[in-house]
Formats: C-alpha cells, structure tokens, sequence
C-alpha cells in the first residue's frame, strides 16, 4: 500500500538517519512516522498530536500498515507530556510562532544528543533568527515546492558557540548554498521580491533593517561564488 505522504513530509524524512529514534511532534494522520518505520529507516516512532482526533488517526493507520508495535502515541501538548528517549525531532506544517512556543516549553531539548528537523509554515525568518539567539545551529535545509508553494526544510543541532548569522541571513541563510537544488533560486527570488515590495510599499518610511537586508542579499548574486542565483533568476 502507497503511504500518501506530501512532498514536505517526503523531504523532512530525507534528513532522518538510518536507526533514528523519531518523535513526530504534531503527527496528524502519522504518515511521516509510518512511511519511516516502513522504509526501514526509523527503529522506532513517538506519534503526539494536542488533538485527540488526529492522534486516533494516526493509531488506526499504524495498525493498517502494520506499524503499530514500534509506535507509541501521546496526547501532548507539544513535547510537554513524551518520553524523552529520541534522537530526532520532527515538527512540520507549523508557524513560528508555534515552534517557538514548543521549544521555549522544552529547555531540556538543548542538548546535543538531539536533532531538531523543522519544516516552517510561516514566518520562517523570525524562527532561524530565534533558533540562532538560543544557541541552535542550522546544519542543512533545503528548499521544496509542494503544489503552487516553496517551504524549506531544516536540520537543527544544539550548538551555542557556533558563529551566529547576519540578519539578513535570516532570510537566506548559508545553509541553502550548502547543497543547493533548482527551487533555491526561485526562493532566493521570492525573498527578495518580497523585501522589494516592502521597501517601495513604505518609500521614505522605510525601516533600515529591511533596506539593508534587501541590499545585502541583492548584492549576494554578485559574488563570484553565487553568481549562478543572478543567472538562475532571469
């Protein structure tokens, strides 16, 4: 049976290594879970939801894959009420503002024996720059087109003497140019347009932050190293 998972999911389980102990914190129907115990890739799935329904969903698929004896299943408000006996944490189709609510609850999580793989929703900006202020290191994300939309994937680790990002990396940070794929450009694009309709939408009133962010990442397809974002983005 073909497990529906969306291109999200599909690219959040990229980033799970071969043995990992998962939790799926906001599970939904569990597919994430489910596809990486099938594939032989998750020795074994924490499944939480804060809703009730979700989380019966999620236990009636796990019997229907035939997952259920390495899953276990909690009704929790973020990692609030599950074991802490994981490697790998996968929190996907929320905002920031969600996210970070989750990790401010959980101060525990800053440890290195933890890895944070977060797909954002919304306000992505402001949850690197919240991860990067609390000492988080964003090892890898990537960029994926799911239907008409572009979200990005990432790979946290717990690392408080890294080298801390440049606001307007916030926006586009060095991770994305690490291994870039073709939807990177259109991302890159997408911001700075972005960035460019704010500025002209304030004229004058224009906040300094935002035109220099604007002016660093313009000038960033201009360096020898990234000059193929310019040539991607005609």
């Amino acid at each position: 049976m073909r497990i529906p998972l969306s291109p999200r999911l599909l690219s959040c389980s990229s980033f799970v290594h071969t043995g990992d102990r998962v939790a799926d914190i906001g599970c939904d129907h569990g597919y994430l879970g489910i596809y990486l115990l099938t594939e032989g890739i998750a020795a074994s799935v924490i499944a939480s939801d804060v809703n009730e329904g979700p989380l019966q969903s999620a236990l009636k698929n796990a019997d229907k894959y035939g997952v259920r004896d390495r899953m276990s299943f909690y009704l929790s408000d973020g990692v609030r009420n599950i074991p802490r006996d994981f490697d790998v944490m996968v929190c996907a189709g929320m905002g920031a503002d969600t996210m970070i609510s989750i990790l401010d609850a959980a101060p525990w999580l800053k440890d290195s024996a933890y890895r944070l793989i977060l797909q954002c929703q919304s306000k992505t900006p402001m949850l690197r720059q919240y991860l990067d202020l609390q000492g988080w290191y964003i090892h890898k994300e990537t960029v994926l087109r799911d239907g008409r939309f572009l979200y990005t994937v990432m790979e946290v680790v717990y690392q408080p003497d890294h080298t801390c990002l440049l606001p307007w990396e916030y926006h586009f940070p060095p991770a994305l140019l690490i291994n870039p794929v073709p939807e990177t450009a259109e991302y890159y694009q997408q911001i700075c347009t972005r960035l460019r309709r704010a500025v002209m939408g304030r004229g004058e009133n224009t906040d300094t932050e935002t035109l220099q962010t604007l002016q660093a990442l313009e000038a960033l397809s201009d360096t020898p190293k990234l000059h193929w974002l310019k040539e991607e983005t005609k």
